[in-house]
């Protein structure tokens, strides 16, 4: 049982506040503890700041809204927020959902700066309303393929489910894959059964099997399948979306959650700031944080930085991104153009490839840098 987190409570300064809307996937379906680790992070921020005199001397205030993971109530609560007059829009996690927000954000000329979603377009045309932190799919998910490519593996199955995260995820992956000389198989998760699953790698010879599903299901029963299916003992299981990140995959998949390689998006050391950070964050949550934990911490203290010139003038923001320039706890922030990217992007977010120790499934071992 996981225990409650203490309340991170910010000193009050005078004057009115500075209102931000944070959107967090808080129920299912969403990543709820993807959820509870950002929000943990962007609310210890705000706590920092007002501690130290908050944004030009006026505090700092968290909307919070839950998106459930659903596109449909994001764009909606950005509609409610900009009506209730927030200064800006922060969080989210899921990609299909944060995409919604970005579209709307952008219609509203409301600045945006999304979190931990990487969908590359995240609004269909450029905007200067929207900013991201977390890197864009196209190179985190072409650092894992070269990670599999390096490791010798040459016949990879991905094992997907429909959406649109997952079918870019699955082309990128693709992709890159065969122009490196592998064969790629696709398999379609809207029918086959976890047996059906290990039936397809074991034909097709397949060294390595990516999981691009939803967790606990369909992820978990197809991870104990193959784990327990004796011709399938050398092949490796792949989650490049993360799901091993968290101590609910740990709880429910045991030692047969170990050896998983994801992507997070953490550097080999962290900054001071985030050294400090992570001794709070680690107290709040009652278990260390997550990279996502870290990415919502870093978007307030951006946020606080763009909007200490301009307070609440909307319009005075925007053009601002590409002027960010902030010790986060990951690294210097800054934000620039990247072809092929609609948004403000962090230029070198770092990226790594970890997985959960057999030994200790407890610990991380960094497996890939990118």
């Amino acid at each position: 049982m996981t225990t409650p987190p203490t309340p991170l409570l910010a000193q009050p300064t005078d004057g009115p506040s500075i209102q931000i809307g944070a959107l967090v996937p808080l129920t299912r379906p969403g990543w709820t503890e993807a959820g509870r680790h950002l929000l943990a992070g962007l609310e210890l921020a705000a706590r920092d700041i007002n501690d130290t005199g908050g944004i030009a001397g006026k505090p700092l205030e968290l909307i919070v809204r839950d998106t459930a993971a659903d596109p449909h109530t994001a764009a909606a609560a950005v509609d409610e927020l900009a009506h209730l007059g927030v200064t800006a829009l922060a969080g989210e996690y899921h990609s299909v959902v944060a995409r919604a927000a970005a579209t709307r954000a952008d219609a509203l000329g409301l600045p945006y700066l999304c979190s931990s979603a990487v969908l590359d377009t995240l609004t269909d045309q450029p905007t200067e309303w929207v900013a991201r932190l977390s890197p864009p799919q196209s190179r985190g998910w072409q650092t894992y393929a070269d990670f599999l490519l390096g490791a010798g593996h040459t016949h990879i199955a991905i094992a997907a489910e429909p959406s649109l995260y997952w079918a870019s995820g699955t082309r990128i992956l693709r992709d890159h894959l065969t122009k490196h000389g592998a064969t790629v198989t696709e398999l379609d998760l809207r029918t086959p059964t976890p047996t059906a699953v290990c039936d397809a790698l074991a034909d097709r010879h397949a060294t390595a099997l990516l999981l691009l599903a939803g967790h606990p299901e369909p992820a978990v029963p197809i991870v104990k399948a193959v784990r327990t299916d004796q011709r399938l003992s050398n092949v490796l299981i792949g989650a490049p979306a993360g799901q091993p990140e968290f101590t609910e995959w740990a709880t429910q998949l045991g030692d047969d959650g170990a050896a998983i390689p994801f992507l997070r998006y953490l550097p080999e050391h962290l900054t001071p700031l985030g050294t400090r950070a992570e001794k709070a964050l680690s107290e709040h949550l009652a278990q260390a944080p997550s990279f996502v934990a870290f990415e919502g911490y870093d978007t307030i203290t951006v946020l606080a930085q763009l909007l200490r010139p301009h307070s609440t003038n909307r319009p005075r923001t925007a053009p601002s991104w590409p002027h960010v320039s902030v010790e986060g706890t990951r690294g210097q922030i800054q934000f620039s153009r990247t072809p092929g990217i609609s948004v403000w992007q962090w230029t070198w977010p770092p990226i790594q490839i970890v997985d959960r120790d057999p030994v200790k499934p407890d610990h991380f071992r960094i497996l890939h840098t990118g």
